[in-house]
């Protein structure tokens, strides 16, 4: 559908103008004041039509929809009006079957003679239900149909069904191209029965999206082997905070409580060090400092008794590519027999263009897993989907809190997927 504005000092005049253009075809949509009169300025009002266009008339889902809208545009009603009678229509229907219900009870046998007791049958109640949950399906659509975006400039036209999903993924922050691409892949693959109802194309469309995030399973050291793990990423994104929550995590919430040490090379924010530092002595955890990558291997040696090493490297900005440079000499200057599994540590409250840049940034230090943080202090999760989805890199865990250790969860697509389409809830963390 294609929507058009038309103004003018008159709803008439704007009506007026609309009929010229696209005659009695279109829907109005809405009619709205958009300048008041004043002193030497005229009322301006605009109204809003929408128009199908050629395509849309071969879809049988939207001709089912638009079904009766052919009356002349001075004497449509707009959408939200219509909205209201639709809900009006199935509020009387709720009542019928509230009165069903009451029908169906059977009164105390002392004052009801038999012919008192007649049922309404199951039959007919069925089929009032039947007719609601259309009613409440086709208001949903409504509702959804003409968000504020503009319709996706995608050849395969999107059904009403589709829009409440394409709105929520949409408004969720996720690239636009990914976006439509995943809606071509859904609208091509997805049986023709589930594209009917809303709820259905909701479900396919969140299974669809789980198996697109990679996700790395947190995984144990195996006997007589350690992991050595850096967080790395811009400043202030928590990676200090991270580095004591999986601390804590490996030290005393596993089954097996593992020997962890830690490794600082931020000596740039004497601050950061301390904290960290604070954190060790409060766990009983081994801590070395580096200053020059020379010393790196030297760090790691002294902590081969542990079964978990963590680095913790100094914040920078992601342009600046001095600091980067020198957390990849000490990746380099690694002459011992360990394999470095490098963390990306980026914030979740940043737009997916800010994302996408982070991570070309830190791109040469060789990014195995993603951990994504300030999930609490977002209400758009689709940034998070399309870098993944983008750079096939999975995630593998999530900070959803400040607390140590408890508002650190294992990632999940399932977790991922709930929040971009319904919001955070921490207890489905």
């Amino acid at each position: 559908m294609k929507v058009l504005t038309f103004t003018g000092q008159t709803p008439s005049e704007a009506l007026k103008k609309a009929k010229l253009e696209i005659g009695d075809e279109g829907m109005l949509i809405e009619t709205r004041e958009v300048q008041k009169k004043g002193l030497g300025k005229p009322a301006i009002y605009e109204i809003i039509i929408g128009i199908e266009e050629k395509e849309l008339q071969k879809q049988k889902a939207l001709s089912k929809s638009y079904k009766g809208i052919k009356k002349p545009l001075h004497e449509q009603k707009t959408l939200k009006q219509e909205s209201e009678e639709v809900l009006f229509d199935i509020s009387k229907e709720a009542q019928q079957i509230s009165l069903s219900s009451d029908i169906l009870k059977p009164l105390p046998d002392h004052t009801t003679p038999k012919a008192a007791q007649s049922t309404v049958p199951p039959k007919e109640l069925k089929e009032i239900k039947s007719e609601i949950h259309k009613l409440g399906d086709k208001v949903k659509l409504i509702q959804n149909m003409f968000w504020e975006e503009k319709t996706p400039s995608i050849e395969t036209t999107i059904p009403p069904e589709f829009s409440e999903i394409y709105r929520l993924a949409s408004q969720s922050g996720m690239n636009h191209e990914h976006l439509e691409s995943i809606m071509e892949i859904t609208l091509k693959h997805m049986p023709y029965k589930m594209k009917e109802n809303s709820t259905t194309v909701k479900r396919y469309f969140q299974t669809l999206l789980r198996k697109m995030i990679p996700i790395r399973l947190e995984s144990m050291p195996t006997l007589g082997s350690k992991k050595v793990i850096m967080l790395v990423g811009p400043t202030g994104v928590g990676k200090t905070t991270s580095i004591a929550k999986l601390a804590a995590r490996y030290s005393y919430l596993m089954d097996k409580k593992y020997t962890v040490g830690l490794v600082v090379l931020d000596t740039y924010r004497i601050g950061a060090v301390e904290q960290l530092m604070q954190y060790a002595r409060m766990m009983k955890l081994g801590i070395e400092t580096v200053v020059d990558p020379a010393d790196f291997s030297m760090a790691l040696n002294s902590l081969r008794h542990c079964d978990y090493i963590l680095i913790d490297t100094m914040g920078s900005s992601p342009y600046d590519k001095g600091k980067i440079e020198k957390i990849y000499e000490c990746l380099e200057a690694n002459d011992t027999e360990y394999n470095i599994d490098v963390i990306l540590v980026i914030p979740s409250s940043i737009k997916y263009e800010d994302l996408q840049a982070t991570y070309e940034n830190f791109a040469s230090l060789n990014i195995d897993t993603m951990m994504f943080t300030k999930l609490d202090e977002t209400r758009g999760f689709g940034n998070i989907f399309s870098l993944a989805y983008e750079t096939k890199k999975p995630i593998s865990y999530f900070s959803v809190g400040q607390e140590v250790p408890e508002d650190l969860v294992r990632a999940s697509s399932d977790f991922l997927v709930e929040c971009l389409l319904h919001g955070f809830n921490r207890s489905k963390a």
